[in-house]
């Protein structure tokens, strides 16, 4: 199993900046890609951003330009920073990570950070 601890969630004005940070635990060498999602109120979850061992990456194209996604293999860490926030961006963070590079499955969660952006 693997277990996904994430941290940095808050609240900040509109125009902040925010860093997500999950921790990956446990059978490691099973994980392969490392991904955000999130979900708001009424709404899906959705993608966020995404990231390959190898470090390939894909955003939404909502936060293209104002969010990066990282990771650091030695720690197992992912980040994620999101700048220029938007009161759009408020919504529940998840951290997923997925046994393969795919980028679209999701075998393990963490338990979620809230984010909110206020105008």
């Amino acid at each position: 199993q693997v277990q996904l601890v994430e941290s940095g969630g808050g609240e900040v004005q509109a125009g902040g900046s925010l860093t997500l940070s999950c921790a990956a635990s446990g059978s490691i060498v099973r994980v392969a890609a490392m991904g955000w999602h999130r979900q708001a109120p009424g709404k899906q979850r959705e993608l966020v951003a995404a990231i390959t061992r190898g470090g390939n990456t894909n955003y939404a194209d909502s936060v293209k330009g104002r969010f990066t996604i990282s990771r650091d293999n030695v720690v197992n860490v992912v980040y994620l920073q999101m700048n220029s926030l938007k009161p759009e961006d408020t919504a529940v963070y998840y951290c997923a990570a997925g046994r393969t590079n795919m980028m679209t499955m999701w075998d393990y969660w963490g338990q979620g950070t809230q984010v909110t952006v206020s105008s």
